[in-house]
């Protein structure tokens, strides 16, 4: 259960990276269509036809893509994330 909290809060902090990066002037090509096709898989309708299934897929897959996809990004995307967060 600890390690699934942990997930989680990396999760909580790569959506934001995400979310930095969509922004970015400096972001990949490839970012966009990623985020849509995660946004896409987040929403899947299999979620709610199988349940037991969405209930795996939302708390395990869903935020391992999420990390990979955010461990993907250019290191000065990153950095200036991290920068900024430090700022606040």
């Amino acid at each position: 259960m600890l390690r699934l909290l942990r997930l989680w809060r990396v999760a909580g902090q790569d959506l934001a990276l995400l979310w930095y990066a969509l922004w970015h002037p400096a972001r990949p090509l490839w970012l966009i269509p990623a985020a849509v096709g995660l946004a896409a898989y987040a929403l899947d309708p299999l979620n709610f036809a199988i349940p037991l299934f969405g209930a795996v897929d939302d708390l395990i897959v869903l935020p391992l893509l999420l990390h990979a996809v955010a461990r993907l990004l250019p290191a000065d995307i990153r950095y200036g994330f991290e920068r900024q967060s430090l700022a606040r």
